[in-house]
């Protein structure tokens, strides 16, 4: 996609794509936050083992892990406005079908979903390169923000849609059909213009040389970014509120002090992605994680739930500002559309798979040494490397093979 086709596109055009990404966002996070809350009525309800229930959480990120690598090759074949709609659809399908009553299609529909999850994962920071080329920044800021703003209400108002819908656990997982459904009535004339600029773009995709990015070093610095910065989201998310049960906090509260993470991240999504673009260095930026994170792991580790609502407040801009990062750097650190797509299929593969080790290995570390403290050392050790790691990004270059 050239500069003159994004130019030649009417402000109609634009408005309808900017929805799109905005919908399609919404489906990216709530179908996965929204399950939390309810695991133990659905547990109860479909007498599972422990062993069980712990894969409707695991799949998602194990489809992330599996399948990220796949969607760019795919978005070279198809084009990656059908292969986004695609990824609706299944998303789509799979929460109409993990409303069953049934395991296997529980399971099946969580796959189905964690499917169509991933290769937007993958795929929207691209698309935002090859529409808005001027506007980066200020798209994917937009684009996270519904991300988050619907993975937070997902979470918090699980239950209570539930109660609202009359359908229990059903109800609470099933109701973002309706996002669902309304991204794929938006995404359709999208449709329309990738077959206008199919034969341009694929003709633009033949004429490229291939860059391996499992040779590149910048490549491999950005995807061990993108694991740790999950890595610790997913340990907090995971073992916080936990912990802070453990050192007697209530549970209700516990939870809510979690949530004050996601609510944190939702401005530093936003404004994070437009400085971002407008800075050549970002080395500031990196500063500020390593910081705020550092800061934040020692308050709990010295002082456990006495300064607990500033510490979890350092931590959501500390990850907020990581995660908004390495989105960038898809975009930033690449020379084509094409690059970006496999940029982002590599990092969120191996990242994903690496942020999947994080949660069992905290837990073993509090089985070994039997206090909460050591875990949290873990998350110190990964912090300092986060920063090495992405200091070696924070320079204008571009991935090579």
């Amino acid at each position: 996609m050239t500069k003159d086709e994004t130019a030649g596109t009417t402000r109609l055009g634009k408005f309808i794509l900017l929805t799109g990404i905005v919908f399609l966002a919404t489906n990216l996070r709530a179908p996965i936050t929204s399950v939390g809350p309810v695991v133990p009525q659905i547990q109860g309800a479909l007498h599972l083992s422990n062993t069980l229930t712990g894969l409707i959480t695991t799949i998602p990120l194990l489809a992330f892990a599996v399948l990220s690598p796949i969607a760019p090759k795919l978005a070279e074949k198809w084009n990656i406005e059908i292969v986004l709609w695609v990824a609706i659809w299944a998303i789509a399908i799979g929460l109409l079908v993990r409303m069953s009553s049934t395991i296997a299609l529980l399971f099946g529909g969580t796959a189905l979903v964690g499917g169509g999850i991933a290769f937007g994962n993958v795929l929207v920071p691209p698309f935002i390169k090859k529409w808005f080329p001027q506007k980066i920044g200020l798209v994917t800021g937009l684009y996270s923000v519904a991300m988050n703003i619907t993975a937070s209400l997902a979470s918090g108002f699980s239950i209570a849609i539930g109660h609202w819908t009359g359908m229990g656990w059903q109800g609470s997982i099933g109701v973002w059909l309706v996002f669902a459904l309304i991204a794929i009535i938006i995404w359709i004339p999208q449709l329309m213009r990738s077959k206008a600029k199919s034969r341009s773009d694929e003709t633009a995709a033949q004429r490229q040389k291939d860059t391996s990015m499992l040779r590149s070093r910048l490549a491999w610095h950005i995807t061990v970014f993108m694991g740790l910065q999950s890595l610790l989201f997913y340990c907090a998310v995971a073992w916080l509120p936990v912990v802070l049960q453990d050192w007697g906090m209530a549970s209700e509260t516990s939870g809510w002090v979690l949530s004050f993470i996601q609510f944190t991240q939702l401005p530093v999504v936003f404004i994070a992605p437009i400085v971002a673009g407008r800075l050549k260095n970002h080395t500031p930026l990196l500063w500020f994680v390593g910081g705020t994170l550092a800061l934040s792991l020692l308050l709990i580790i010295g002082w456990r739930t006495q300064f607990i609502i500033p510490a979890v407040i350092l931590f959501g801009l500390g990850t907020g500002l990581a995660f908004s990062l390495v989105m960038m750097w898809f975009v930033l650190r690449t020379g084509t559309t094409r690059d970006a797509a496999r940029i982002s299929g590599m990092a969120q593969s191996f990242g994903y798979a690496l942020a999947a080790a994080g949660p069992p290995l905290f837990g073993a570390l509090h089985d070994w040494a039997g206090d909460w403290e050591t875990p949290f050392f873990l998350l110190v050790a990964t912090t300092l490397i986060l920063h090495i790691t992405g200091m070696k990004i924070t320079k204008p270059q571009i991935i090579t093979g």
